[in-house]
Order: C-alpha cells, then sequence, then structure tokens
C-alpha cells in the first residue's frame, strides 16, 4: 500500500449487527431532511433525472481532465479463501477536511504506486455463501469483463434504499486481450443447456441436485434435467468428469450457436468507406493518409473465411462510386451529381469481395489521392453518402466507416457553422452539445434493424459539429474518433490517425448482435447506457460489438431477495469476424446481506465512479452541464452522509468518515468535475466537450478510472528497474505521484498520461545531460515545445523513456483504439500548454475550482449543514 494512504481512525466505532447500533450513532435518525430528494422513501428520486423538481445550491467550481492505469483481475470468491471476517468491521478511514487537520497531514491520493490500484475491490468468500459448483480460480467473473458497484448486495429493499449507493453493472463483454491473458474458452457442445423457465445458460453457480441428474437454476431456482453428454464423451467412448468442462469451470465462456440461433447464414465483415475528398480533406492530407492506412492494411481485415467484402464512396458536392468488378481491368469511377433522391449507379459490383478483387482495390487506393489533389470543391453531402451506402448494404449489413473533414452542406443531411466561444463555459452551451439535426440519428435508427454500424472519424480543420454527427454511432454500436485541426505534414498527427486506423479495421469485431442481461430473482433492469439501440425493455441490439466499448446496466431490488447469492448473466449472440455465429456468456455471483456495513465495505469505488460518470453525460446533454455537476456532488453526500448516519457517533460528526474502500471517491469525483467533459471554462470548444462526452460514455471502468485521474510519474530520477521487464517478465513503470504541482522539482522532468495525451513537463534547471540523452539537444532552450516524436539515442536513459512512452501507447491502442501524442510543455514556454498541463494536476486548486484540501472541506460543511436541518 503506498505509504501516503492515511490509516482507518482509530476507535471508528463498529458497525451496528442486524437490528442494533452503537452507544451514541445517529442511526435512526434521518441525515437529511426530508425534502431531499435523495430520501424520499416513497420515490427513490434519480439526482440524474432532468425531471427531479427539487432546487438545489450551486456546486463549486471546478476545472480539467484526468487519466491513469486499470485495476488488477482479482477473484471474488477464491476456493476456500481465509479472508476477513465478512461481517466484520466497516473500516471506517478519516477523509481529512480544513476542519481540524494538521499541516502536515496527507490525503487519499493515487499517487505512490507503480501502478493504479484496484481499490474497491472484491470481498473474501464469506463462510455462509454458497461456492461454485467446480470451485474453479475462473468461476466468477474478471472484472475487465464485468463488475458490479456493489459487491455484497442487500437483501431487502429498505436496505438498498438506506444505503444510497447506485446499484449497477459495468459490462465489457468483447474487451481486447492484453498480452499474457487467457483466451475465452470456446465450446461447441451437442446442445447448449439453458433453463427452460428463464433461459439462463448453464455456469459454474447451479447446483446439481437428485445424485446429480438435475441442476438447479441459480437465477430462478427451476430444476432442470442434465443431458447425458455431461458425462460421457462419444468420441473416446469413455465417462468424463463434468467438473472439466469449461461451461462449470469459467464465469466467461463462448458457445458455438447451433442453426436454431440464425435467422439467417452468419454475416460475412463487409466494410464500406465514405471517404471526403473535398478541398479541406484533400489539403489536410487526410485523404492521402487514410488511402495509404487502408491499402497498408488489406492484409490485417479480418477476412479467414474469403467472404469479406469491401466498397468505396468518395463525396464532395456528389457522389463518386466505383465499380470494382473483378470483370473489368482498372477501377471505374460512376459520378452521381443529381442529388435530389438517393439511388445507385448501378445495382452490383459496388461491393465486391477483398480476395476477388484485390488487384482493382489496390489499384483504386494507390490513385485515390491523385484523382482529387488539384480539387476546389467545398462542398460535402453527406448525408446522401450514408443513404447511398445503407442501400448498398442493407441486404447483408456491415460497417459504413465515415472519414470526414469538412462539416456536411449540400442537400440533406447539411449542418451549419452555429460554434459560438461567446457560449463556451456558460449555461447556453448545452444547445451546442445537443444535435442540431435529428437526420443523423433517425438514419442511425434506420439502419441498426438491418444490422448496419456506423463508424465516424472526425478531422475538420475547425468546427466538426461532433455532437451531432456522433449520432451515427451511437445508436448503432459504433465509435467516434476526432482529430482536431489535423495536418498530415506534421508527422505526429499522420502516425497518430494511421496507428488508430489501422488497429480500428484490423482487430476483431462482433457482428449482427443483440445483448440480454438476466438476474437472480427479485432484481430488474432499470436502465442501460452506451452505443446501442434498445430494442425492447432488455434487449439490447448492436450491428457491431466494439471490442472498446462498455455498457452499464442500472438495476433495482422488486422484491426482498431470498437466496445467499445474487447472479447477473450476459449473453452476447452475435458472429464473429471468422463468420461463425457465438454466444458469448459472462457469470457473476455476488454475495447477498443483509447488513449495512458489508454494502459500505463491499462497494468498488472505480465501478461506482464510472456508473456515475455515464448518467452524468446523460443529464449534461438532456438538462445542462451545471446540473450533472450537482447530481455529482448530491450522490457524493448522500454516499456519505447515508455512512455518517449509520455509523458515526456525536463526536465524529465534524469528520468525513468512509469505508476504507470509498476513501478515494471524493477523489475520483473531483476529478470528473474538473474532466473537460464536465468543468466550468470558456478555454474548452463544444467540440471537444462533445467528444469527451461521447468517450466517457463507452468507456470500461478501467478507462474512466484514467480519464478521472491520470498517471504522474518523474522520469529524472528513474529506478534502475523502471522501464524495463521485470522479473516476471511485467513491464515495470515508475512510481505514481500525487497530481499536484508541488511535485513537480525544478530540475525535473514530468510524464502525464490521461489516455488520450501524454504530457511531458521539462523544469528550466533541468540538466544539461538529461536535455542531451533526451532530446539530443545542447541545452534546455533548444528544446522544441509542442507535439514531438522522441528520437532514439544509443543511450539507457533514452532508451527506458521511450520504453515507457511505447508501453503506454500499446496499451491504449489494444484497449481503446487511441495512440497518445507526446506534448512537450516547457516550464517557462506557451501558456496555452502549461494551462492544459497543469489543469490536470486535479490536487491543485485551478482559476476557480477547488484544491482537494478544499474539496473536502466543502463536502463536510455540505453533510453539516444537512445534518443541522
Amino acid at each position: 500500500m503506498p505509504s501516503n494512504f492515511i490509516p482507518p481512525v482509530v476507535g471508528t466505532p463498529p458497525p451496528p449487527g442486524p437490528g442494533g447500533a452503537p452507544p451514541g450513532s445517529r442511526a435512526g435518525r434521518r441525515a437529511y431532511p426530508t425534502g431531499d430528494p435523495y430520501v424520499n422513501t416513497a420515490q427513490q428520486l434519480d439526482p440524474f433525472s432532468a425531471s427531479s423538481p427539487y432546487d438545489r445550491p450551486a456546486t463549486p467550481g471546478m476545472a480539467s481532465p484526468a487519466l491513469g492505469g486499470g485495476p488488477q483481475p482479482q477473484q471474488y470468491f477464491p476456493p476456500g479463501a481465509q479472508g476477513q471476517n465478512f461481517q466484520g468491521h466497516p473500516g471506517g478511514a478519516q477523509v481529512p477536511s480544513f476542519g481540524g487537520q494538521s499541516g502536515g497531514a496527507q490525503v487519499p491520493s493515487f499517487g505512490g504506486g507503480a501502478h493504479v490500484p484496484a481499490f474497491g475491490g472484491q470481498p473474501d468468500h464469506p463462510s455462509h455463501v454458497q461456492s461454485s459448483v467446480s470451485q474453479h480460480p475462473a468461476s466468477n467473473a474478471d472484472p475487465k469483463y464485468k463488475r458490479c458497484t456493489l459487491n455484497a448486495i442487500p437483501q431487502t429493499m429498505a436496505l438498498m434504499n438506506k444505503c444510497k449507493i447506485p446499484f449497477g453493472l459495468l459490462l465489457t463483454p468483447y474487451r481486447h486481450l492484453l498480452a499474457g491473458e487467457d483466451p475465452v474458452p470456446l465450446i461447441n457442445p451437442p446442445q447448449i443447456v439453458r433453463c427452460r423457465r428463464c433461459r439462463t445458460y448453464i455456469n459454474p453457480w447451479v447446483q446439481f441436485v437428485e445424485q446429480g441428474s438435475r441442476w438447479k437454476c441459480n437465477l430462478c431456482f427451476l430444476t432442470n434435467e442434465v443431458p447425458s453428454f455431461f458425462d460421457w464423451d462419444p468420441d473416446t467412448r469413455a465417462h468424463v468428469d463434468r467438473m472439466t468442462r469449461p461451461e462449470l469451470t469459467h464465469a466467461v465462456v463462448e458457445f458455438v450457436a447451433p442453426q436454431e440461433y440464425m435467422v439467417r447464414p452468419p454475416q460475412p465483415v463487409v466494410m464500406l468507406f465514405i471517404i471526403d475528398v473535398s478541398h479541406s480533406a484533400v489539403q489536410s492530407g487526410m485523404l492521402a493518409t487514410a488511402a495509404r492506412t487502408i491499402l497498408d492494411t488489406l492484409d490485417s481485415i479480418p477476412n479467414t473465411d474469403n467472404r469479406t467484402k469491401v466498397g468505396f464512396i468518395t463525396v464532395d458536392s456528389a457522389l463518386h462510386f466505383y465499380n470494382l468488378s473483378p470483370n473489368v481491368s482498372e477501377p471505374q469511377m460512376l459520378v452521381v451529381s443529381d442529388l435530389d433522391d438517393t439511388f445507385l449507379p448501378m445495382p452490383y459490383d459496388l461491393l465486391v469481395s477483398l480476395t476477388e478483387s484485390r488487384p482493382l482495390i489496390e489499384a483504386l487506393l494507390q490513385r485515390m489521392a491523385d484523382m482529387f489533389k488539384n480539387t476546389t470543391n467545398v462542398g460535402n453531402a453527406l448525408g446522401r453518402a450514408i443513404q447511398a451506402a445503407h442501400k448498398m448494404i442493407n441486404a447483408i449489413g456491415g460497417k459504413i466507416i465515415v472519414l470526414q473533414s469538412t462539416l456536411p452542406n449540400v442537400n440533406e443531411g447539411s449542418l451549419k457553422q452555429r460554434d459560438d466561444p461567446k457560449l463556451w463555459g456558460t449555461p447556453k452551451e448545452v444547445s451546442l452539445l445537443q444535435p442540431q439535426s435529428g437526420f443523423y440519428k433517425n438514419m442511425a435508427v434506420s439502419c441498426s434493424p438491418t444490422q448496419v454500424s456506423i463508424d465516424v472519424f472526425l478531422f475538420s480543420p475547425q468546427y466538426a459539429d461532433v455532437a451531432t454527427l456522433s449520432g451515427c454511432a451511437k445508436f448503432t454500436g459504433g465509435s467516434v474518433y476526432y482529430y482536431p485541426h489535423f495536418n498530415a505534414a506534421r508527422s505526429e498527427d499522420a502516425m497518430k490517425f494511421a496507428h488508430e486506423f489501422s488497429h480500428f479495421l484490423s482487430r476483431p469485431i462482433g457482428l449482427e448482435a443483440v445483448m440480454r442481461v438476466r438476474a437472480s430473482k427479485g432484481i430488474r433492469m432499470t436502465a442501460f447506457h452506451g452505443n446501442f439501440f434498445l430494442r425492447s425493455t432488455d434487449l439490447l441490439s448492436l450491428p457491431n460489438v466494439s471490442p472498446d466499448n462498455s455498457y452499464a446496466v442500472e438495476m433495482a431490488l422488486s422484491e426482498n431477495l431470498t437466496s445467499s447469492l445474487a447472479c447477473f448473466q450476459t449473453a452476447l449472440l452475435h458472429t464473429s469476424s471468422t463468420g461463425e455465429r457465438r454466444i458469448r456468456v459472462i457469470t457473476l455471483a455476488i454475495p447477498v446481506t443483509n447488513n449495512l456495513a458489508d454494502v459500505f465495505t463491499a462497494t468498488d469505488q472505480i465501478a461506482l465512479a464510472s456508473l456515475l460518470s455515464k448518467k452524468a453525460v446523460e443529464r449534461a446533454l438532456t438538462s445542462k452541464i451545471e446540473d450533472a455537476r450537482e447530481a455529482l456532488m448530491y450522490k457524493l453526500d448522500d454516499i456519505i452522509g447515508a455512512y455518517k448516519s449509520a455509523f458515526t457517533s456525536s463526536g465524529q460528526s465534524v469528520q468525513l468518515l468512509v469505508p476504507e474502500n470509498l476513501k478515494l471517491l471524493p477523489l475520483l469525483i473531483l476529478g470528473l468535475l474538473k474532466n473537460n467533459a464536465f468543468r466550468t471554462t470558456s478555454s474548452v470548444s463544444s467540440d471537444l466537450r462533445s467528444y469527451l462526452m461521447a468517450m466517457l460514455y463507452v468507456l470500461p471502468p478501467e478507462l474512466s478510472l484514467v480519464q478521472m485521474h491520470p498517471r504522474f510519474w518523474s522520469l529524472h530520477n528513474l529506478d534502475p528497474t523502471a522501464g524495463l521487464p521485470g522479473p516476471d517478465g511485467e513491464f515495470v513503470y515508475p512510481p505514481c505521484m500525487n497530481l499536484i504541482s508541488e511535485k513537480l522539482d525544478r530540475q525535473g522532468v514530468y510524464l502525464l498520461e490521461n489516455g488520450l495525451e501524454m504530457f511531458l513537463w521539462v523544469s528550466r534547471g533541468t540538466s544539461a545531460q538529461i536535455v542531451h540523452d533526451l532530446f539530443d539537444k545542447p541545452s534546455y532552450d533548444a528544446i522544441v515545445p509542442g507535439k514531438t516524436t522522441l528520437p532514439i539515442l544509443q543511450n539507457d536513459y533514452s532508451t527506458r523513456v521511450n520504453n515507457i512512452i511505447g508501453k503506454v501507447r500499446e496499451v491504449r491502442l489494444q484497449m481503446m483504439t487511441n495512440y497518445p501524442h507526446l506534448i512537450v510543455v516547457k516550464e517557462d514556454g506557451d501558456p496555452a500548454s502549461r494551462a492544459q498541463f497543469t489543469s490536470q494536476l486535479i490536487e491543485d486548486r485551478i482559476d476557480s475550482s477547488y484544491s482537494y484540501h478544499q474539496f473536502l472541506s466543502v463536502v463536510r460543511e455540505r453533510l453539516a449543514k444537512v445534518s443541522a436541518a
């Protein structure tokens, strides 16, 4: 544990047992007045709901964004675990506040460790909770696939309401496997075994009854017959141990779907490119870079079954289609300039086999940049292009990939240049964050039933209207990528786009998918967050399952729970990149408790902060940013207030006391309030804010964490092992530091990584030796600030620093298809760059925002006012 983590406060009273309370506690007395929206016992009102009728005091002003590493995988219930008493002490850690704090007191922080720790981990297996049927270490879902905000589920609705903690799941069902991770087991059984009543797939948490001849569903408790093949191998004609079957040993498995799970043959991979060829796209170098990247990636595009199809539409004020039939000797361009109606110039050969038409595809991509190099056309008919693309592939389904540099300005789907910097940071800014036209959302909604997804790459040199165009991706399971002020002549811009686009094209994807989440009897789904189309109350339609995208599910108790274990099962029916229909099943089991202390000590603060970030994005877009900020503050007050009311005595009322596993929640909420998506500032463009909101809405918890809390390393005093693989083969990062400017040494060099960008801070007094070894420059004054590619020099220091930067980029590319820029910031350099860097030191006071110490003091004062009322 890092040295700057404060221990639990000595003397915190133990939690009450069922029906009891410690002497002098405030148990049984309301911590909030009846008028507060969070304490309406008849109807639990949501502070993130735009319809909440309550007025709220203003939220403190905040400032800027953040990011860091992800939590490590943990096993929820290791077989035979000898852990803490699950019914034990909630571990009330004191969160320092300005009231009564000594000058040298440490505040909780992520700094001090080589990796950001996985706070909010899972509790040990309590003795009274059943184990998995196979006792296998992989029998519960890895948090990277699925995690819950509560790792001990309240047994009653009254207890759920009392804890005030949002109850939700965070799912990343199709995540990209990192180096060293085991693949998901693939099963091709004679029959897929499911519960006859609730349709749950057999999993490690069922129970075998009647001498093993029947199995009891862990969701609805119905008993079902065990098929004979579970104990018999027809190939070897021998008995097998059913407890070695992957569906009983692994919480995450993938079944090969039989014929009854198909309404048509599995869809092939289809990629239809819509490429802007207007003047802006050509001049910025976007067109040439895109064409070259597609050409270089053709061998990596999923095509194992040789069924992959591709097509191209280039667009300016007209649409250009390409006949790429293997029966023609060279590509033929077909121009449609009459855009009054959408039609295809020929019914076939516009979408062709990647294998059969490979020579013509290569020829087109090699010539594409030259074909439009002298254009002066500034028009763009993106709306008509998407309609035409949908006509081309709606019978099959597939991906429409939009590369756009010009704001659409011709025919249907044209947009106005509505950006107004005077509105940035004001209550009226919300008008810029909402779509100016319903065309693209409606187009996306019509694409979803035909299994067509839309991914959008935006390169506009000025205003791109991310808020409107991102609607194409939101409702089709797609993604948005944003490259402000893109200029391919700057090698860093070209390299970033090429890496991201190449990875995007070559990564495995899921196609024509539907996803359903099932839960134990008494638990119901209330809301879903993510990029999808909700086909029915609990069925998510995903024409494309992106490995980068996560989905959040809010839940509630519909009745008191009767079992000791609550189970949640996600089933993702999809077509793999290899053309096989599959079902990925992810099962999570969590103990049920009737003790409020268990609920608090088993809360996952990272999952909780991630869920709140998605709810805040939705609130900001349906109401205004200030309402989202206030809702975050109120939920923080609510959770800490509920703990304080239940477990603190009157003598501790001036302190902020929270369980050990929640002591960093205030810091994460502060980081979210200071993120560029939510902070009150006039320096963040509406496009950037819209993009960051779109990112937060789909990021998994590990990456939401780095958005809220960047990783910050000192590079001038690297440990000899940092930047190299350790004895176990794992890469060794430097120790993370607190995000505060007092850590900046006048002779130091520092790296701050926030998932989207990396900042290399160079102090004025940096030694000439370090400057030479790192930059190959004679002095500090010779260093060029801004986007940079560090030289690879023949010295140990350069090698290790470049290794750290390269490792960060490698992981970010795999986890979120992002290749972060490296931006050099000099201590006495450009004020805008300095502000961009320092705004991410979230523990500092910046502009009108509070420092972390001040923020804790404000939270304490808010709670004191509510308690006094």
